[in-house]
């Protein structure tokens, strides 16, 4: 489906994307900790609010 050189760039441009994403997370990593101190709560919730879609839809499946 793909060529070699095809597969050979991918792999290299996805490297270097999660190369280039790493140093620029820790370079704002203060500025994260500063602006950002609450998202986690935020995250939780709405995985909880998801999970519970999925457990009312499973409940009246039935």
């Amino acid at each position: 489906m793909f060529s070699t050189g095809q597969l050979i760039f991918a792999a290299l441009f996805f490297l270097t994307f999660v190369i280039v994403i790493i140093f620029s997370y820790r370079k704002d990593l203060a500025l994260h900790k500063k602006y950002y101190k609450g998202s986690l709560f935020v995250l939780a919730g709405f995985l909880v609010f998801i999970a519970l879609l999925f457990v009312i839809k499973a409940y009246l499946k039935e």
